[in-house]
């Protein structure tokens, strides 16, 4: 018998006419539909009928359903818009490649058609979706001028209101997308300052413009752009050097252990794949790196209020880690790092002989490895009647190093 042939079709909205010639013809001579119940429905309301049934989203399961009925050879998978677009086809391709032969069927996103009936452009927009997960999405609102966002999920329309004030979002420009395709579609508009929960309810489709985004990726921030109180605060420039030692790319965690104002989890939340926790036991600093959130919109950063190392231990596993404060626990903090996550990148600032000295004796334990200490020395002009005189501040000590957990001296 020969393999058996799966086709993942995007339906497009759901109608007869954004369902495409292609994707109709291949759930015509399927013998078999498997998807969840709501796309299955949409296939059958759009005159579409087959053999056998499934309502069943799960890559294994579906799996499980082909390898189980060898009598099925022409097997149509549904998924709603597109295959491409925040679809559950990706991991299906790589499930199903082993029992069957695997081909994609493009659809209509609803990304794009809401695109098309407000006569806009996508292909310089972000794509988001929070439909049934929870994201950061403020950090993406406020530095894209353009954003289509799929919504849908109990509680999500007051809490997206809620945060859109929270964060000063109200110039935002919405236009909300509901029903699409159907008789009775409705396109509303409404900005940050008026929209309303009940205008998110269901599944709904979002085109955000914001006229005044806040610049991108990656931007440094000066000292006195940050709300900063009585707090002490890791100064721009050694901000800038223990950044550039972290290493930070791509999607990563970031712990900032004795946080202060925020300045070293702020600078880093400037990546959209970041999720940083702002680790901080002092109620005034807590509530400074609160402020500091809000006015650089990082919704990536979590405030953790407590003491480590014991406020780690119910958090991800951390890429990497900032330690700006130990309170003499770094020995602790370190070895809590290296039971989440060994080999994570750490770096540290010292200013006390003190911390070097537990810095080397942790590496002697082996619970720090491939150990860069470096010494900063800043120094600011300042002028003195006719004259400008250079003043030294207080040397600082940057330390990078890995988390113990290699081959080598053991770790006692």
């Amino acid at each position: 018998m020969n393999r058996a042939q799966a086709k993942l079709i995007g339906i497009g909205m759901g109608t007869m006419e954004t369902l495409t010639k292609e994707a109709l013809q291949a759930v015509v001579q399927s013998d078999c539909l498997i998807g969840a119940r709501r796309m299955v429905e949409a296939v059958y309301r759009a005159g579409c009928r087959s053999k056998a049934v499934y309502y069943e989203y799960q890559p294994e399961r579906i799996r499980e359903i082909i390898t189980a009925h060898p009598e099925y050879q022409k097997i149509a998978v549904l998924y709603s818009g597109d295959i491409g677009f925040y679809s559950g086809a990706r991991e299906l391709y790589g499930a199903l490649k082993e029992c069957c032969e695997v081909r994609g069927i493009p659809g209509i996103s609803s990304a794009a058609y809401l695109a098309a009936r407000l006569k806009v452009s996508w292909e310089d927009a972000k794509l988001l979706s929070i439909h049934g997960r929870r994201q950061p999405y403020i950090y993406i609102l406020a530095r894209h001028r353009k954003t289509f966002l799929l919504f849908g999920g109990k509680g999500q329309g007051e809490e997206f209101v809620s945060r859109i004030r929270e964060y000063g979002l109200t110039g935002l420009r919405i236009w909300i997308g509901r029903s699409l395709s159907y008789e009775d579609e409705t396109i509303v508009y409404r900005t940050g300052a008026d929209i309303r929960p009940e205008d998110l309810d269901g599944l709904v489709v979002l085109y955000i413009e914001n006229p005044s985004p806040l610049p991108g990726d990656g931007v440094s921030i000066r000292d006195d752009a940050f709300i900063r109180g009585n707090v002490p605060m890791t100064k721009e420039e050694v901000r800038a050097v223990s950044i550039a030692k972290l290493g930070l790319s791509g999607d990563f965690v970031l712990y900032d252990v004795g946080a202060g104002t925020g300045s070293i989890a702020i600078t880093a939340a400037l990546h959209e794949g970041a999720r940083v926790y702002a680790i901080e036991k002092k109620d005034e600093a807590v509530e400074l790196i609160r402020q500091n959130k809000r006015k650089f919109c990082t919704d990536q950063v979590e405030i953790v209020k407590g003491t480590a190392p014991g406020v780690l231990k119910d958090l991800e596993p951390p890429t990497h880690v900032f330690i700006g404060g130990s309170s003499g626990s770094l020995e602790g903090i370190v070895r809590c790092i290296i039971e989440k996550s060994p080999g994570a990148k750490i770096v540290l600032n010292a200013i006390t002989l003190e911390t070097i000295k537990e810095v080397l004796l942790a590496e002697e334990k082996g619970l720090l490895v491939d150990v860069e200490i470096i010494q900063a020395g800043i120094s600011r002009a300042k002028k003195i009647m006719d004259y400008h005189m250079l003043a030294g501040q207080n040397p600082i000590y940057i330390v990078s190093a890995g988390a113990g957990g290699r081959r080598g001296r053991e770790i006692q």
